[in-house]
């Protein structure tokens, strides 16, 4: 006998092995579009500081006289930057124990714009009045520039609901009323209002550009979800996870939030985190025949994605996902369709839900609806369609507006007759903008699964 037999027969099962993983990458790769080609830091500055003078030029002062507001002061602070900071001046690291930049209604058609700092950055005086003095007297610097022009009211990033709207800190709140006084500090009124409308109104120039980022998002997603990244049986959540922020990184980019997976699987129970399936945890194995989905996105050009996708692992033999797996898929573009339908300018979102879970009830199909605006950032301010709101909406609440983009994220869940009737939750989300012809996707909506072979 020969001994060396065995031994040519394991080294041809790895060729083969080796073999067929290649040729499915490939076949991933060939499937999949091209990375878009991203703009250098150079041009990406360039093209945020065109649309922040657009911005400061055009849009603030009507907004903050809309507000009856006339004064806006926002505080920047150390290792504590605001949320609205990178938005109404240049997006640029401050690094100053304390910054302030200063709106100010004169009556005039121009605002005045001053940016009190420890260090005059050249790009700050395109678009402020540069104050630059010895830090000891800035506090004094601060009060005469406010007695000068002596608002009727003062703004402050405070008394709003979201992060976004309350960057102020106790610290800098007291600066605040200890150097102006109890007559300025009387004046103080909250800023969350000019900040809603202002962060969620979006410029016709930004569109293409976030249609890139969520190209990008979108490209990645279908890779991550593709025999390029998964090996049944042998890839963990982990593994997928840890690829989707490399190639952002790779990309010379970064992400809001850390991507997860969720795994649904036959005759087993997912688990649920409050009213949404859990989580997998990084060390879960992928398998054939596992549902899977990813919750993703990424920061690119001061704008955010957030992205969910579905996928399916084949199992032996199979050259599709079995058909009750693929209705139930349909169900959620059945409640994409019905959502879009309702989505006007001037709608508020509340109108939006109610109006939407009656199309559902009436089709038998259980639906749940979180939508959000997005965009300067991933949970942005604006508009939103979501159980947990108040059913008949919040005061504050902000109507959709024209080109106002929106992470339409919902879910169905619907008896799989191939799993016994076990339910199974269909999770998407796409980003999407408002016309006055209604809402429309950056990129075609996902209308069947991504397939692992």
């Amino acid at each position: 006998m020969n001994r060396s037999t065995p031994k040519r027969h394991r080294t041809l099962a790895l060729f083969l092995l080796l073999a067929l993983t290649s040729s499915l990458f490939a076949q991933s790769r060939k499937n999949t579009e091209a990375l878009p080609k991203l703009l250098s830091v150079r041009e990406q500055q360039t093209i945020r500081e065109a649309w922040l003078k657009k911005r400061l030029d055009t849009m603030l002062l009507p907004m903050m006289r809309q507000q009856k507001i006339e004064m806006w002061i926002v505080v920047n602070e150390e290792f504590h930057p605001d949320p609205v900071t990178a938005h109404i001046a240049p997006p640029l690291p401050y690094q100053g124990r304390r910054d302030f930049f200063i709106f100010a209604d004169r009556g005039g058609d121009k605002l005045d714009r001053i940016a009190l700092v420890r260090y005059p950055e050249e790009h700050l005086k395109y678009f402020f009045e540069i104050v630059n003095p010895p830090g000891r007297e800035i506090a004094s610097t601060l009060r005469k520039l406010v007695e000068e022009r002596n608002p009727k009211t003062i703004a402050l990033n405070m008394g709003g609901t979201r992060g976004a709207t309350t960057g102020l800190t106790q610290d800098a709140f007291k600066f605040l009323t200890d150097t102006l006084g109890p007559e300025s500090a009387s004046k103080f009124v909250s800023a969350a209002p000019l900040i809603v409308e202002y962060m969620d109104t979006r410029l016709p120039e930004e569109l293409e550009h976030y249609r890139t980022a969520v190209a990008l998002t979108d490209i990645l997603t279908q890779r991550a979800f593709s025999n390029e990244v998964i090996t049944p049986g042998k890839t963990t959540v982990g593994d997928v996870r840890w690829w989707f922020l490399q190639q952002i990184n790779n990309a010379g980019l970064d992400t809001w939030f850390q991507p997860d997976l969720r795994i649904q699987r036959q005759n087993q129970e997912t688990g649920k985190t409050q009213q949404f399936l859990s989580v997998a945890e990084e060390s879960t194995v992928i398998q054939r025949g596992d549902v899977i989905h990813i919750d993703c996105g990424l920061n690119y050009m001061g704008l955010s994605t957030d992205w969910q996708k579905m996928g399916y692992v084949l199992r032996t033999g199979e050259k599709d996902a079995p058909a009750g797996l693929k209705n139930a898929l349909a169900n959620t573009n059945k409640l994409q369709d019905a959502l879009f339908t309702h989505i006007k300018i001037g709608a508020k979102g509340f109108e939006v839900y109610d109006a939407t879970m009656a199309d559902m009830k009436a089709a038998g199909i259980e639906a749940m609806i979180y939508s959000h605006s997005v965009g300067t950032q991933g949970h942005a301010l604006g508009a939103s369609i979501d159980f947990r709101r108040p059913v008949a909406g919040a005061p504050a609440e902000p109507p959709f507006r024209e080109w106002s983009y929106t992470s339409i994220e919902l879910n169905t869940s619907t008896a799989v007759p191939e799993w016994g009737g076990q339910k199974v939750t269909m999770m998407m989300e796409d980003d999407a903008y408002l016309t006055k012809d209604g809402m429309k996707w950056f990129r075609p909506r996902q209308t069947s699964f991504y397939l692992i072979r």
